[in-house]
Order: structure tokens, then sequence, then C-alpha cells
């Protein structure tokens, strides 16, 4: 690729990339702004648009960006991409798919946080008591406080139910001039009327505590204040789910009526969704602002433990797919076991876009799948579960909060690939500079090798020939310039086949099979090493370059059989994981301490050298692994062994580039 073209393509990833994260564009803004940043890679008298895939002109040459958009070319008849710019143009519609998705997901978050707002805004009543209060503590005062306001009271205390469901915690009272209100927690029985209240789950209006009836079961609110009269009625959610109490006093005898009564059942209802709504706020917003920080373990475990608490259910979890099965990811209680048959349950719940409600014997289940925003098809699945039915909501608005929290967990895992994806690009793109920076130096340096060098045979042949008479009296003399010969050709020989690893490498469709048989072919392999490769034959090609892969290999094992010298085994296994090749090259040697685990990838690490050998293998497999655009990581304890772990993109039957 021409140098002019190679700074015009950085030029436009790196325009690309901030608009993708300019959170101040729409999605429409950020396709135009895109598509002029892409144009500057083409003829002045070239045209690129961002568009529906079905409205691009037949003409245009098209680019596939997304489902539902490409990115058009339009050239002047007759004309068309030279294979440079083609592929400049194939390297910005990468960098645009990978924006667009940022640009997107972005969008759907900002709707689905104003779409919240504005559902607290119907909560809009009186004067605005609630709808004014954001958080969960100031929207409880707020409900207690309009609760006094429409039922004409002046004290109050408002509790919730604990996570355990086992007490009624206080969370805000309201009262001028008391005195010492007692804000323990109440259990939640009926050894007091509040506990009756929520145990019943019917409002109690009591016109005089001080009756036989209610004496006995009456908790005051205030240790010096004398209350009469009392309110209370229970916050039920619409799944059934008790969510709290709301207590209202007064120190006059039937200070409540009837119509007092049935106005706070009616406000429960608004209250209800209130406190279900700023929980649910609160845990979205703490979940987005953790979103492009945590790491996906991180926030699977923060959903898993709001799944439980959000919905009230016993248990919750988290799995993620893989091609193989389901990974467990995050557990609550840790202790807990997934009864029998969750796991086909949720198999089978993949392949539908709604949450569900599964009875699995006594026990029941609610799963939600997690859906990509990049390839549109499930990745996992969120579940809640109870061992008794009557224990577990199941309403559609708590399907509706699994189904966001399971959104979430999924935006957190496109995250972390587009995350994986920028960097194994950088580590590309900084290896391809470095090498090309390289290769200039090296050809100087063979340049100027073969100069000083290569004049040697030559000018011992002259010798050879002029002074054939004191060569054959000289035996020691001939010797030694044949030595000298031999090293000269010898240095040149070296550095030649040093120096091709710095050469441009040609990026197809690699099996893996056979480059591990090359490598194998050109090892010596000791009598008390044996080697055994498992899987790999059923592995789908990798993107990698021929030589360069089998070099991978030849290096991993060299170094596994020089750790060895009393013998041991070493194991080549694959596998495949979603868009990945990964595979593990173990020994059984001593391994490498956990503090060398990043060193021995160094350019500088002074490991074994051997005679006619650069001295820095792992540095060129790192190297190589970059330039193919996958990794490589080293696992070891420092005493039982080595494995080395090697991650491909999967190839393609139109692979083929040069890196």
């Amino acid at each position: 690729m021409p140098e002019a073209l190679f700074h015009r393509l950085n030029e436009t990833a790196r325009a690309i990339s901030r608009l993708g994260e300019d959170g101040s564009l729409s999605p429409e803004e950020a396709r135009a702004q895109m598509a002029a940043a892409i144009a500057r890679l083409l003829p002045d008298d070239a045209r690129a648009a961002i568009l529906p895939a079905r409205g691009a002109p037949s003409e245009a040459a098209i680019f596939p960006l997304t489902d539902d958009l490409v990115l058009a070319v339009m050239l002047p008849p007759g004309r068309e991409l030279t294979p440079e710019q083609r592929a400049g143009v194939e390297n910005a519609a990468i960098h645009a798919a990978a924006a667009l998705a940022r640009v997107q997901d972005a969008a759907r978050m900002q709707v689905s946080l104003q779409r919240k707002e504005e559902e607290l805004a119907r909560l809009r009543r009186a004067d605005m008591l609630i709808s004014s209060r954001l958080g969960l503590q100031e929207t409880l005062e707020s409900i207690l406080q309009m609760a006094l306001e429409v039922t004409g009271a002046r004290y109050g205390i408002f509790r919730l139910v604990d996570e355990d469901r086992q007490r009624l915690i206080t969370r805000a009272f309201a009262g001028d001039d008391l005195g010492h209100p007692h804000t323990e927690a109440l259990p939640l029985d009926e050894s007091t009327i509040t506990g009756q209240a929520a145990v019943s789950r019917k409002t109690l209006c009591i016109a005089d505590v001080r009756d036989p009836v209610w004496r006995r079961v009456y908790y005051p609110l205030d240790k010096d204040m004398k209350m009469r009269s009392e309110l209370v009625t229970p916050l039920i959610a619409p799944s059934g789910r008790l969510e709290g109490v709301l207590n209202l006093e007064s120190p006059d005898v039937g200070a409540f009526s009837d119509e007092d009564a049935l106005l706070l059942q009616s406000f429960a209802i608004q209250a209800v969704i209130a406190i279900q709504e700023a929980r649910l706020l609160d845990a979205l917003q703490d979940l987005s602002a953790r979103l492009l920080a945590d790491p996906p373990t991180v926030i699977y475990r923060q959903v898993v433990e709001l799944a439980r608490k959000l919905l009230g259910a016993p248990h919750a979890g988290l799995w993620r797919r893989t091609p193989a099965q389901l990974l467990l990811q995050a557990l609550q209680p840790r202790d807990a076991a997934p009864p029998e048959g969750l796991l086909p349950a949720m198999v089978q719940t993949l392949h539908h876009s709604a949450p569900a409600h599964i009875p699995l014997g006594p026990a029941h289940a609610i799963i939600a799948p997690m859906f990509s925003s990049e390839a549109g098809r499930s990745v996992g699945a969120l579940a809640v579960w109870s061992e008794l039915d009557a224990s577990l909501p199941a309403s559609d608005w708590d399907k509706k909060v699994l189904a966001l929290l399971a959104r979430h967990a999924a935006l957190a895992a496109d995250n972390a690939r587009r995350q994986e994806a920028l960097r194994r690009a950088r580590e590309q793109q900084a290896a391809a500079e470095t090498f090309a920076a390289m290769g200039d130096i090296a050809a100087n340096l063979l340049h100027q090798l073969n100069n000083k060098l290569g004049v040697i045979p030559v000018r011992i042949e002259g010798i050879e020939d002029k002074s054939a008479a004191a060569l054959a009296a000289d035996s020691y003399l001939t010797r030694n310039l044949e030595a000298i010969r031999a090293s000269a050709v010898e240095a040149l020989d070296i550095v030649r086949e040093s120096l091709t690893h710095l050469r441009p490498i040609t990026l197809t469709a690699v099996a893996i099979p056979e480059a591990v048989n090359h490598a194998l072919a050109e090892i010596a392999i000791p009598a008390g090493i044996q080697i055994h490769r498992r899987g790999l034959d059923a592995l789908p090609p990798v993107i990698a370059g021929r030589r360069r892969l089998a070099l991978v290999f030849h290096n991993l094992m060299e170094n596994a059989i020089a750790a060895m010298p009393e013998g041991g085994e070493i194991i080549i296994a694959g596998k495949r994981t979603d868009d990945w090749v990964q595979i593990t090259v173990r020994d059984t040697g001593p391994g490498i301490p956990p503090h060398l685990h990043d060193a021995i990838f160094q350019f500088n690490y002074s490991g074994r050298q051997r005679a006619g050998k650069l001295g820095f293998g792992l540095w060129w497999v790192k190297t190589i692994m970059a330039r193919f655009g996958g990794s490589v990581q080293v696992q070891s304890d420092g005493v039982s062994g080595a494995t080395f772990i090697l991650r491909f993109p999967m190839a393609d039957q139109a692979t083929q580039r040069f890196d």
C-alpha cells in the first residue's frame, strides 16, 4: 500500500473512532460524517455514503457495515477502485462498522433512559412531590410526604421489606415535633400492627390504638408523643410481592376515615410503581456508569445481584453461551444449586427474544436471553428461580426488568469484545509499523553486509589462483582460508534467514494441522519426548501466514523440548470458541515462574540463546501472532509445566490480504 494512502487510512480510522465516541451526534449525523471521512480515501470525482442496504444504488461499490447498513461508493461511469483503494475502503469500513455499533448502542441506551424518565413523569400528581425526586431515598421521602398531604395527617413512617424478607426496615419518617422516633426494624409477623397489615396484606384503619384489641400489638411511633389513631396500608407490587408498609398516625382519636383508607390504598398503587422505577433507574444509572469501566465478570455479578434484589427472587444466575455449552458466570447466593432442568430449559429459551416463565417440577424460573447488538443472536441467559412458585414473581413488570438487566449484561459482553478487537487492532498496527521500520533497516543492513562479507569469498578465490604454490606448501594457510570463506558464507546465510521474518506476511486461510506437521518435520525430536495432538483435524482454517504459523509452532515446541532434557510430553490441543480458534501448547516441564510471564515475550529478554539464532524467539511468536490479528499468553505456576494459549481469528474462503 502506498505510504500516502496508508497515512490517509490512519487519519480516516482515527476520525471514525472519534465520531464513534462522540455522544453528542445522532446516528444519522454520525453516518454522514463517517461517509465524509471515508470519501478522503477516494478519487476527487467519487462519492461515499452510508445507506440502508435496500436503498443502495445498484451501480455503486458496496461494502457491508451492519445487517441493514452498507457503505456505497459511487464512481463515474467506467471507473473502478484500484486494489489499494479498495483495500483502504474495506479497512475503513471495518472501523466504521465498529464505530456505528457504538453510536447505535449509545442511542438505544439513551432512548431507554429517556423512556424511563418519561414513565416517572407520569407519576406527577398534586404538588409534583414524587416526580421531582429521582433517587430511591428521595422518592420514599416524597411518597411519605405526599401521603401525609393527601390524608391530612401529620405523622408517618415508611418501612420496606429487607432482602431476606424477614424484617421491615425504616426508610423514612415524618413529623416536625417528633422527639425520639422509634425507627428500629420490625419483624415481618403479626406481633405488631405494621406486621399484621403486611402479613394480611390489608389496610388497617384503627380509630383508637388504646383499644384492647390493638393495645398489645401497637408499636409506638415516638417514645414521648402519645398517638391515638393509626392508618396502615401495605404496598403490594402487581406481581403480588410485598414491598413495604406505610404507617400514618395521629394524636387524635378517629383521625382517619374509610375515605382516607381508600385514598391511601389508591395512592399506594402509584407509590409501588414509583419505588420500582426509582430502584430500576438507580440500578440502570449505576450499570451505565460501570459498563465502559468494569470488566464483564464484574458487570455479570452486579446484574445477578440486581436481578435477585429487584425481583425479590431467592436465587439468580447468569450463563454465557459457547459453541459447546452454557458456562456459569455469576451466581447468587454463591452456594445456590440450579434446579434440575434449568439448563435444558435455558437452551430452548435462547431461541426466543422474550423472557419466559418456566415450571421445573416443584421449582419455577424466569429466564431472559441475552442478545448481542453486534451479531443479533443470544450470547447467554439471565435467570431467577425459586423452589416454590409462590415466592417467585412473574408479572410483566418483573419480566421486563429481567430482560433489561439481561440486555445490559449483553452490552457488557459486546463492549468487552469491542475493546479486545480494538486492542488487537492497535497491536497489529503497531507491529506492522515496527516491522516496516525494521524492514528498511534490515534491507540497508543486508546490503552493507553483502558488500563487506560478500567480497571475502571472492578475495579468497583470487588468493588461491595467484598463490596456488604457496598454499600447496602451507596446509595451515589453506585450512584457515577455507575456514574464513565458510564463516563468511554462513554469516550471510544466518542474516538472510533471520531477516526474512521482517518481510510482509500474506494473510490467508491456513489449516492448523498443516502448520503443525510442517513444524514437526523440521524438529529433531529426542527419544524421551512424546507429542500428542488433540482436536486439530476438526478445526476450521484460521487467518495466518503459512510459513510464519509453522515458525510459531516450531519455536514453541523447540522451547518445550529444551525445557525437558530428561524427557516429557507436549500436548497440542485445539477448540473453537465463537469466531476464534484456540490452540494450546502444553508441556510437562518445570514451568515458567509467574513473575516472568510478561518478560519472556519482551524483545530484550535475556533467555536461552542457541547458536545461529537471534535469541528472542518468544518475542517473534507474540509479534507474529499480533500480525495475524490474534494473541498469545502463557499460563504456568512455575512448577508443573507451561501452557501457551494461541487465539486465531477464524478465516472464511475469501480471506487473503497483506500484513
